[in-house]
């Protein structure tokens, strides 16, 4: 889920200064349409999650490695598309980006629904991401450009509030699709997004683009290919060995192409990452914990599903149940206490309960969980997760952006929104490592503790730029 601060900047970078020309739509209703996108990219994202079993059981000759690239193929996607197509957006017609960002929305959702394998589903997972990053900036512009200024924080507000709802209700709506059939996790976003669609093409006031910059395609490309590379030796590393060929060459072709990347943005005209913001201490230190906080965040929503349903054996609808309450209190976490309580302590002190939070609800499912099913160590641990991520998320946003002048809000949230999406699907990657493939029931419950164990160490590494970065700069 994206905080206001990150729904606001990203909107900059699609032009908010652009007058609708021939509008048909009153404000409220191109929010009600614009809604539907952060929707069904917010649905995607726990519903997935819990349906990854039974996708597991369906397709009986995939191993966990390659079902976690159902995942991951979406995060690195989105990752490297978001900031791709949001600058890429601002050159063209805002409306028609947003129905083409639908349209390949809707699409992707149909073929994913009709997948024959995994490959398959793979591939349509990389083509929602990318209809998901289309539909974000150009949603959160249309939103702006819509709304006269002094209404634009409460459109924001609603805009966000509507994702987060729908966030929350994406384990509990996985877990009821689930029992008809996982394919309905993916059918249910193609009604939606055909009635979205003739109604945007109806509706929709037309946002002109601006003549800018075209971003660099080579270097989306090699941030792309890095992090896949990456992701895909930590994967294998347990089947094929850490000096097998095909390990050590991912690896090289990840730091290859993400050298190839920095040299990109350290020469370029035209950076696709202007390495001056991480000249601003805030916006480096934000960056620097959203790492390691994100990939401890993707690994644990890997984990609580295949935990309830391999190690429990819950169904999906149980499953989806236990979890619905840690994202039913991200927004309500950062929508009423989060400000407050960084007026009072300050943003680093926040972002520091929000690691403590979060790395004691994995404490709690290390020390607590076994073979036999515990509910409310299940639940107080996701309970513990959505206040660690309601206070840690939009508090991060906030500083790093908040630090930068305003022409470069909308990169500079793109490029922690980035860094975010990247590191979860690291963290899912180190995960699965770690997980292997057990042999009896008593190995996997190890591995799982193990693992957690070790997202624990790797949630509280964000303590170390927090206090270097952030705590300096709001004390002082």
């Amino acid at each position: 889920m994206m905080s206001e601060v990150e729904v606001e900047t990203i909107g900059l970078a699609v032009g908010t200064d652009a007058q609708p020309r021939a509008a048909t739509a009153s404000p409220r209703q191109v929010l009600a349409i614009v809604s539907v996108g952060i929707c069904l990219a917010n649905l995607d994202l726990f519903i997935v999650n819990v349906g990854l079993p039974n996708i597991a059981q369906e397709f009986r000759g995939a191993s966990l490695e390659d079902l976690s690239w159902i995942l991951n193929g979406y995060a690195i996607a989105y990752a490297a598309l978001l900031v791709f197509f949001g600058r890429l957006a601002e050159r063209h017609s805002r409306n028609l980006s947003f129905l083409l960002g639908v349209a390949l929305f809707t699409a992707a959702s149909a073929a994913c629904a009709l997948a024959p394998n995994v490959e398959f589903l793979v591939a349509a997972r990389i083509a929602q991401a990318a209809g998901a990053a289309l539909m974000t900036p150009t949603s959160i512009g249309l939103l702006l450009a819509s709304f006269p200024p002094e209404q634009r924080p409460g459109a924001v507000r609603t805009w966000t509030a509507i994702g987060g709802l729908a966030a929350a209700l994406g384990p509990l709506a996985g877990g009821v699709l689930v029992t008809f059939d996982w394919r309905w996790i993916f059918i249910v976003n193609v009604p939606i997004g055909v009635v979205a669609l003739i109604i945007g093409w109806l509706k929709l006031p037309e946002v002109p683009g601006h003549d800018v910059p075209r971003p660099s395609f080579w270097a989306a490309l090699q941030v792309t290919s890095g992090i896949g590379a990456l992701t895909f030796a930590i994967v294998k590393a347990n089947d094929w060995g850490w000096s097998s060929r095909g390990v050590v060459l991912g690896f090289a072709v990840a730091a290859v192409s993400l050298a190839a990347f920095a040299w990109h943005c350290l020469r370029s005209k035209n950076p696709f990452v202007d390495p001056a913001l991480f000249a601003v201490r805030p916006f480096t230190g934000a960056s620097l914990v959203m790492a390691p906080y994100s990939a401890a965040f993707g690994a644990m929503l890997l984990s609580v599903a295949l935990w309830d349903q391999t190690v429990w054996g819950w169904s999906a609808l149980q499953t989806g149940l236990a979890i619905a309450p840690g994202p039913l209190l991200v927004p309500f976490t950062s929508l009423l206490f989060a400000g407050r309580l960084i007026a009072r302590f300050g943003a680093a002190a926040v972002v520091s309960a929000g690691i403590l939070s979060f790395a004691g609800a994995l404490a709690i499912w290390a020390t607590c969980m076994g073979p036999e099913a515990n509910v409310l160590a299940a639940v107080v641990g996701m309970m513990f997760t959505g206040i660690g991520v309601g206070l840690t998320f939009p508090t991060l946003m906030g500083v790093g952006a908040g630090a930068l002048p305003p022409s470069s809000f909308a990169t500079g949230s793109g490029v922690i929104n980035m860094i975010r999406q990247a590191a979860m699907a690291i963290g899912v990657a180190i995960f699965v490592a770690i997980l292997a493939t057990p042999v009896s029931m008593a190995d996997r419950i190890a591995a799982f503790q193990r693992g957690w164990w070790i997202m624990i160490a790797i949630t509280m590494a964000a303590f170390v730029p927090n206090y270097l970065f952030i705590r300096r700069k709001i004390d002082r």
